[in-house]
């Protein structure tokens, strides 16, 4: 299980997803079961489809700088926001 929550109003997602991805080549790389880095953009939450009334994920932009990296926990700073992230 994973976790994703915005520092300023506590807002993200948790599931059994942690996906980063980012470009090369013109094309998406994505890494699963992925901890959070610089440089690529991360999605946490449920691997299917809730409801039509609930948010499947929540999605980063790029991440520029990891604040604090420890075994199942990151706090880093994309663009114009700080997230946490908790991993397995």
């Amino acid at each position: 299980m994973y976790s994703l929550k915005r520092e300023r109003d506590g807002v993200g997602d948790s599931g059994g997803m942690s996906v980063i991805f980012w470009y090369e080549d013109d094309e998406v790389i994505y890494e699963h079961n992925a901890r959070p880095r610089v440089g690529v953009c991360i999605r946490v939450g449920s691997v299917y489809a809730r409801t039509m009334q609930a948010q499947d994920w929540w999605q980063t932009s790029f991440i520029t700088e990891i604040i604090i990296d420890e075994e199942k926990y990151v706090k880093f700073r994309t663009g114009n926001s700080v997230y946490e992230w908790r991993g397995q």
